[in-house]
């Protein structure tokens, strides 16, 4: 009996405050709600006024902070006939759902919802004596965006194969559905389905395995999807790729030591010629009618300097041995021959005949070649 007192006095005093202050909240609308991003969303506050509620009417909604270290943020307010809306949580974004909340009408509505908006937000309403408060619980999610579907390893008949879904964004929990959208239109019986993961592997695929695929990514407020194309091949000649390839460095090989083989050869050939041309071969007998011509007049003219250097002592000598390099005129090829009388030795010395002149026309026909020949004095010296 000694607890009962206190308790029934506590209960006594709440019925008295509030059949005093008269004002009540009405429960409407759910107390948990979820929205997509980008959606509009309708927070419902409804409350009732009694006849000793006097004091002025304050209404105010608030973010609740997830830390009690840290200070709830106000969203929107309205007092003295007046409603406050340019707080920066939810600038712009938030209004009141009744032009006169003093009606009754406490509500507001939330656009453009963000992924941030998630939270709790409690609706207070204060009129002296009275004061009333509600809580709802808003969850903002982000709609899947659309996945993107590969095949994990080689496609290939023997191995094992993996199919991947990942959606970059999104509200989790992810829900990820896989389907074959051609041939049977069914799965194969070897895959395994990771909803969660987004998987699908097929252990030791075969040529069946290949088709069009489809996998949906979903959650409570939307789902997208992606189309994937397999095509499992049979596995590559291995062999045959590096005989190929062995066969084709070889060919590369000895196409390049023919290039190399033919440049020596043509190197050595042009070194050959070369030499050639500039070695003098002795079995070549010399050239006859002009050269020996333009000698045998340049040999006259060295006897004829020659005798402007001899001494009356060897010119009777000279004087008597044969003339062969005399020079026909063509006055004696006209004379007939005639044996002319030896001359008798003189012992004084005669003067130098003339050297006979043979025309240039001549000596053109006959093939010889004129050559200067040095003027001498007396004494034999070149003048």
């Amino acid at each position: 009996m000694e607890f009962v007192g206190p308790r029934f006095c506590c209960v006594i005093f709440a019925l008295m405050t509030g059949l005093a202050s008269g004002l009540e909240l009405a429960i409407t609308g759910p107390s948990t709600i979820e929205r997509a991003s980008g959606q509009t969303v309708k927070l419902e506050c409804q409350f009732t006024l009694g006849p000793d509620d006097l004091a002025p009417l304050d209404i105010e909604w608030s973010l609740l902070a997830s830390d009690n270290q840290k200070e709830d943020k106000v969203v929107i307010l309205y007092s003295g006939d007046r409603a406050f809306e340019d707080y920066p949580v939810m600038k712009g974004r938030v209004h009141f759902n009744s032009a006169d909340p003093k009606n009754g009408d406490a509500s507001i509505n939330l656009t453009g919802l963000r992924s941030t908006d998630t939270g709790t937000y409690q609706c207070k309403v204060k009129k002296a004596p009275g004061v009333r408060s509600r809580k709802i619980l808003l969850t903002v999610m982000e709609k899947p965006s659309r996945p993107r579907c590969y095949a994990e390893g080689p496609t290939e008949v023997g191995k094992d194969v993996m199919l991947r879904c990942v959606s970059a964004q999104g509200t989790h929990p992810l829900q990820y559905i896989w389907e074959k959208i051609s041939d049977s239109k069914l799965l194969p019986a070897i895959a395994v389905l990771d909803p969660v993961g987004g998987t699908v592997n097929v252990r030791n695929a075969s040529a069946g395995v290949s088709g069009t695929y489809r996998c949906r990514a979903k959650n409570l407020v939307g789902s997208e999807e992606c189309i994937l194309h397999l095509n499992v091949t049979p596995p590559p000649n291995t062999a045959g790729i590096i005989a190929g390839a062995i066969i084709g460095v070889l060919l590369f090989l000895i196409i390049l030591a023919v290039i190399l083989v033919c440049c020596c050869r043509a190197r050595q050939k042009k070194k050959y010629e070369k030499e050639i041309c500039n070695e003098i071969r002795e079995d070549v007998p010399p050239p006859k009618s002009r050269v020996s011509t333009a000698r045998s007049f340049t040999s006259v003219g060295s006897h004829r300097s020659s005798l402007g250097s001899m001494t009356p002592s060897n010119l009777h000598e000279y004087a008597l041995k044969p003339q062969y390099d005399k020079i026909p005129s063509s006055e004696d090829f006209d004379r007939p021959p005639s044996r002319a009388p030896m001359a008798a030795p003189i012992f004084t010395a005669p003067a130098p005949a003339p050297a006979p002149r043979v025309a240039g026309p001549n000596l053109s026909r006959m093939g010889g070649i004129a050559v200067m020949i040095p003027a001498q004095n007396r004494d034999g010296s070149i003048v």
